[in-house]
């Protein structure tokens, strides 16, 4: 029996840069969404306003400090950082490239490469959206190349390991074109400076993927049951419905919390090899309005209920490798967030600290 070790994922954000002012224009942050948000049906929690740590920028280190030390306080053992890599060029990288270069903060950290092309999304299937940079693969010089680009981090103390190996996980695990080439060059150039090798996660949001995934290689498997749980929430006929009120009645399709808790831990099969990401809350409509999906009532009640089950669940695990990721620590752009808010506060962050006082 062990308690698990909690990875929250964590998003650089936006912050200005030559691509970003050029995308979105000058001044666009996180928070352009956030605030100008508004509620698209009775008893929509919108806007959603930042408490503590306010409308910050993680450009401030002094932000990234309280961050860690709110996460650590809660129970936490990590952040799981998005990462960007396109053929060479690395978008967004400066908040987690000064937490190598400094030190700071002293909290352990895991990357997710999110392989995936950036798009200026219109949200409307009837027009395109606008390719801004797409996710390609060179080949092994790329591989090699990116390798060594992270190589500072990966050989960091801080850096969260399983069995002695690199936790790294891939985004879109089956978008590689030939995923076992990547993994074999990595675990190479690994050995040749001195580390054990990877721990190599893939993350799906279809459980379905699960053996194909560690059938190219990967170790393991993250799944994400938010999806799925508002593709199988209701009957049939009522997934339609929802859809044609998104089209004609301009009406986002929601899932209750509740829905989605029981989907998850109904659907979760403790595995050796396959862990679960678990969401305080979801609410895409900052970003997509009435196109988005979102979770309706996750109260801090309900997520006490999830976590305990959860929690519960995957005590059978050893100590080392009870991974249970929370997703995700500040996606304020997708209502997606543990950070303290003027409504709930710190509630969402104090169940996960009592919870875990009471796993055994």
């Amino acid at each position: 029996m062990s308690k698990p070790r909690l990875i929250a994922f964590y998003l650089p954000q936006y912050y200005p840069t030559k691509e970003n002012d050029e995308w979105w224009g000058k001044g666009f942050t996180e928070w352009t969404n956030v605030g100008r948000a508004k509620p698209l049906f009775k008893g929509h929690y919108q806007p959603r306003v930042p408490a503590d740590l306010g409308y910050y920028d993680l450009r401030v280190p002094e932000v990234r400090i309280q961050q860690a030390e709110m996460a650590k306080n809660a129970g936490i053992e990590g952040f799981c950082y998005w990462h960007y890599w396109f053929a060479g060029k690395r978008m967004l990288d400066r908040v987690f490239g000064e937490v190598v270069e400094t030190g700071k903060p002293d909290f352990p950290f895991c990357l997710c490469w999110a392989n995936h092309s950036w798009y200026a999304k219109t949200w409307d299937p009837n027009k395109p959206s606008k390719l801004l940079i797409e996710q390609t693969y060179p080949g092994i010089e790329d591989y090699e190349e990116h390798f060594y680009a992270m190589l500072p981090a990966f050989k960091d103390r801080r850096y969260i390991r399983i069995n002695e190996k690199i936790l790294f996980a891939v985004y879109d695990p089956l978008n590689i074109p030939e995923p076992q080439l990547f993994i074999e060059t990595w675990n190479r150039l690994a050995r040749e400076n001195g580390l054990e090798g990877f721990y190599f996660m893939g993350f799906t949001i279809k459980d379905s993927l699960k053996q194909e995934i560690l059938k190219v290689g990967f170790d393991s498997v993250l799944v994400d049951f938010v999806f799925g749980a508002s593709e199988k929430s209701g009957t049939l006929p009522n997934i339609y419905i929802k859809k044609i009120l998104r089209k004609l009645l301009r009406k986002p399709i929601t899932i209750e919390y509740s829905q989605y808790s029981q989907y998850l831990l109904n659907n979760y099969i403790v595995n050796e090899n396959v862990y679960p990401s678990i969401c305080p809350n979801y609410d895409h409509s900052p970003r997509s309005k009435f196109r988005g999906t979102i979770i309706v009532n996750s109260t801090p009640q309900k997520w006490k209920k999830l976590c305990h089950e959860m929690f519960s669940k995957v005590s059978v695990r050893s100590a080392e490798d009870n991974l249970v990721f929370i997703k995700a620590w500040n996606e304020w752009g997708e209502g997606n967030y543990l950070e303290p808010d003027l409504k709930y506060g710190t509630q969402f962050l104090d169940v996960i600290r009592d919870v875990l006082e009471k796993v055994k």
